[in-house]
């Protein structure tokens, strides 16, 4: 999967000179170094501490998934783009409570603006949407008027509710029905998805903003305190539409992913190793997925739209251009 590896079974991931080694069950698979930007691990695998400072050597993050695919953490090497200036401006933005809410309004714009996107896409190919097109205009009207972030998050809320009211009627599938938003844990395949989907795209935006000069825990939508990333949690917001939701969209009307590539543990539904292993392979490809960028005049990946995202927000930092957030064209 190019320069990601993903660790879905068990076993050793350990260091041999300038490759990687992950010893299963099924054998050896060497990975040679500079292959590699960044590791997820999902499996039961023993590591080791000079592993680690291998891959802080080689700037390669590792993320960590529970065996039901939540995230756990990420071993985050230490940053070597990371400026002192740049954490200062985040600071200054954060601190600022017009500054803080600014963004946070521009991150929810552009979040808003793409959900509806979605919605008229489909609306387009004759599903039953008007309403919900109407009420997502309406909650994206309200972001400017809102005075606090708290109350922000609240028109996002509310319009999510009215997004995710969608999903059955552009799927028309019984066995992924929608019902109600539920996360920790999933009650339905659908939730399972989507909580999927998010951690992916979560992990996605901080492995790219450790090639940047930002600091992942400061945010400006999802507030700053003891959760150690927020940052990747606000960009997140605007790419969740495209990138995640459309994802599942295609692999359900497909019958990629079926009923049968879950399984019942904990009180929730969640995808077993079949479906997690569809659904990565679906993502990668979906990440290297390109597009006509117009401001560029050339065609980009997704990944790499999720890096330039983080270059217009520093030079918003920096007082050097206004931040405008990503918006789907189709």
């Amino acid at each position: 999967m190019g320069k990601r590896l993903y660790v879905l079974s068990s076993g050793r991931l350990r260091r041999h000179q300038n490759t990687l080694v992950l010893e299963t069950d099924e054998g050896k698979r060497f990975f040679p170094v500079e292959q590699v930007e960044e590791i997820h691990v999902f499996g039961e695998v023993d590591l080791n501490k000079r592993l680690l400072g291998f891959l802080t050597q080689q700037h390669i993050p590792v993320h960590f998934y529970g065996y039901n695919g939540y995230y756990i953490g990420t071993y985050y090497p230490r940053e070597h783009y990371n400026s002192g200036y740049m954490i200062l401006r985040q600071a200054e933005h954060y601190l600022d409570e017009a500054k803080r809410l600014d963004l946070a309004k521009r991150f929810v714009d552009g979040a808003l603006f793409n959900l509806g996107k979605v919605i008229r896409y489909y609306r387009n190919r004759g599903k039953p949407l008007e309403e919900v097109e109407e009420a997502l205009t309406d909650q994206r009207g309200r972001v400017q008027t809102v005075g606090e972030v708290a109350a922000l998050m609240q028109v996002e809320g509310k319009a999510r509710e009215v997004y995710y009211g969608a999903f059955d009627a552009i799927l028309g599938k019984p066995d992924f029905s929608f019902g109600v938003r539920s996360r920790r844990p999933p009650q339905n395949r659908m939730n399972a998805l989507i909580s999927f989907g998010n951690t992916l795209l979560y992990t996605a935006v901080l492995s790219q903003i450790y090639r940047t000069h930002l600091d992942p825990r400061i945010g400006f939508l999802h507030a700053t305190n003891f959760r150690r990333f927020t940052l990747n949690l606000d960009v997140a917001e605007i790419f969740k539409p495209i990138l995640v939701d459309r994802l599942i969209f295609r692999l359900v009307a497909r019958g990629q992913i079926q009923a049968r590539d879950f399984a019942e543990e904990m009180g929730g539904l969640y995808l077993n190793e079949r479906g997690r292993r569809v659904f990565l392979e679906a993502w990668e490809s979906q990440l290297e997925t390109t597009f006509y960028h117009r401001g560029l005049k050339r065609k980009v990946s997704y990944r790499r739209a999720l890096r330039l995202e983080l270059y217009k927000l520093e030079k918003h930092l920096m007082g050097e251009k206004p931040y405008t957030p990503f918006r789907a064209r189709w």
